[in-house]
């Protein structure tokens, strides 16, 4: 047996308090490196009857050997077998088909066996924090949590979040929003990947449930499934749009995610840095919902399109005035609309539709005109026919009326 001392027990705990490793898992990896130094150390590739062996009280591990007690051990077997003779030499009370573990701990094994510990508790320290990692961020994907912004490597922003670093790619960052590192960030975790090292964490800054989170947070009647966000179309940094309902009639869903005096929306407005968020009215009529989403915009009309699986297609028309407010900034009030309410949405003017109307009603006059033109055409072209087939017809009762007199005429000549 090899002397160890308190110092490891004393050390495991030290790791069990700071990473979160438990001791048996390293108590386990250090025997498992004393089997694996014995069977280098002895140049044996298979061995499964060594185990290494670790006595708490008296601070000692020793490499064992489990043998089956025999009458007489066979040829070949001598690894695996022991007579009785030499197994009552161990212990008086053992019998046949009995195991006897000997200890086979070779002389001046100590720093051979450290040397492989070493190697193999540093690799199970880093599996158990991997699988630590990933496990508690398995369960965290999908949701907000909180970090603090360590450094800004290649665009990449880097944000401790507890046991790892996470990575906040440049797509996933609010434009123009300045990350300065120390300051605490709210974030959303969007990916675990699995790697070789510790888990890759993708979070993001600019994803639409980071403001699902928020009024979840800050508006209790969402989190008592009074209130429902039916749904939410965000562009981070400038402007979201959350549709809301609510289930109950005496609760006005608006209302309660603006809160008394404005409180709850400027809270969340303060923690996404002064974004504009439209709060709109749920509505199962498309119509009412289209109107509610391009707010503040006025509407003047709503026709339906096309409403199928395939398309669902809508023109607004709102007043001259409220055109470039309807569609917004480099349209981003009516992108917004469309991905809120799953409506594709072409907006005119009100002299827009005019315009576009008198040209439809001088196309539909022209059209006319052009009917009746190839009305009088044919008619006249009827009329030259009936007359040509007319005079034809007078023409052959000529015929035969000159043929009729012709005939009676001879027929008197030859009675003379």
């Amino acid at each position: 047996m090899i002397k160890i001392g308190t110092a490891l027990f004393e050390a495991c705990e030290e790791l069990e308090k700071e990473r979160g490793i438990s001791k048996e898992v390293l108590i386990s990896s250090l025997c498992d490196a004393m089997v694996a130094a014995y069977k280098k150390h002895m140049k044996v590739k298979e061995a499964a009857n060594i185990e290494a062996i670790l006595d708490e009280q008296s601070g000692e591990i020793g490499v064992f050997c489990t043998k089956v007690v025999v009458k007489s051990v066979e040829d070949g077997m001598e690894d695996e077998q022991i007579s009785l003779a030499e197994a009552k030499e161990i212990d008086e009370d053992v019998e046949l088909e009995d195991e006897v573990k000997i200890e086979v701990t070779p002389e001046q094994f100590g720093r051979i066996a450290a040397q492989a510990a070493r190697q193999v508790i540093t690799q199970r320290i880093r599996e158990a924090e991997r699988n630590m990692v990933l496990n508690e961020f398995l369960e965290k994907k999908g949701t907000l949590t909180t970090g603090i912004i360590q450094r800004v490597e290649n665009r990449n922003v880097i944000v401790n979040i507890g046991k790892t670093d996470a990575i906040m790619p440049q797509k996933e960052q609010i434009p123009g929003e300045y990350y300065k590192p120390g300051n605490r960030i709210r974030v959303f975790v969007l990916n675990v990947k699995e790697t070789t090292r510790l888990p890759q964490v993708i979070v993001s800054h600019a994803h639409a449930e980071i403001v699902r989170e928020l009024f979840e947070l800050e508006v209790p009647e969402i989190e008592d499934n009074i209130v429902e966000i039916k749904s939410i179309s965000r562009e981070a940094g400038y402007r979201t749009k959350i549709a809301v309902w609510s289930n109950d009639p005496e609760v006005d869903s608006v209302g309660a995610c603006i809160g008394p005096r404005g409180s709850r929306i400027q809270t969340i407005v303060g923690e996404l840095r002064n974004e504009k968020i439209d709060i709109v009215r749920y509505s199962e009529d498309p119509v009412e919902y289209i109107v509610n989403a391009l707010s503040p915009a006025r509407v003047v009309s709503v026709d339906i399109m096309a409403d199928d699986e395939y398309a669902h297609e809508a023109m607004v028309v709102v007043p001259d005035d409220q055109l470039s407010l309807a569609i917004g900034r480099e349209g981003q009030n009516v992108r917004l609309a469309h991905k809120l309410t799953g409506w594709k949405i072409d907006i005119k003017s009100v002299s827009q539709m005019e315009k576009a109307e008198e040209e439809a009603q001088r196309n539909f006059a022209y059209q006319d005109d052009e009917v009746e033109e190839e009305k009088n055409y044919d008619e006249d072209e009827i009329n030259e026919e009936i007359a040509e087939e007319m005079s034809q017809q007078e023409y052959e009762e000529e015929d035969m009326m000159e043929e009729s007199v012709s005939e009676e005429q001879d027929e008197v000549s030859e009675e003379e």
